[in-house]
C-alpha cells in the first residue's frame, strides 16, 4: 500500500490558522454580497435567513446628499490649502535678504 495520499503531521496552531483563513474568506464573501445594493437572500444552513432589498428613493436621495456634502467639504478644504499656499508665497516675496557685507565675521563677535 502506498502512503502518497496521507497528510503530513501538523500542529494545533497550523490547524487553527487554516480554520481562521477559511472563515475569513467566507466572511469576506458574505460581506461583499451583503453590502451590494442588489436584492439578495442569504441562507446559512437553514439556521437563519437574511434578505437585502435595494434602497428606496428616499434613501437614494439621502445618499446623494451625503456624497454632495463630502464633495463640498473636500472642495472647501482644497481651497483653504490653496489660499494658505498663496499666502506663504506672498510672505516669501516680501522678505528682504541682507547682503553678505552686513553679516558679522567671527572676529567681530563681542
Amino acid at each position: 500500500m502506498s502512503e502518497a495520499g496521507q497528510l503530513q503531521n501538523y500542529s494545533v496552531d497550523q490547524a487553527a490558522g487554516a480554520v481562521v483563513l477559511v472563515l475569513g474568506a467566507v466572511a469576506s464573501l458574505l460581506l461583499v454580497i451583503w453590502q451590494s445594493k442588489c436584492h439578495c437572500r442569504m441562507n446559512l444552513c437553514y439556521i437563519f435567513q437574511c434578505e437585502r432589498r435595494p434602497p428606496s428613493e428616499e434613501e437614494m436621495k439621502s445618499l446623494k446628499n451625503q456624497v454632495q456634502a463630502k464633495k463640498d467639504a473636500k472642495a472647501d478644504k482644497d481651497k483653504d490649502k490653496q489660499d494658505a499656499k498663496e499666502l506663504d508665497e506672498v510672505n516669501l516675496d516680501e522678505i528682504d535678504i541682507l547682503p553678505k557685507t552686513n553679516s558679522m565675521t567671527p572676529n567681530q563677535i563681542p
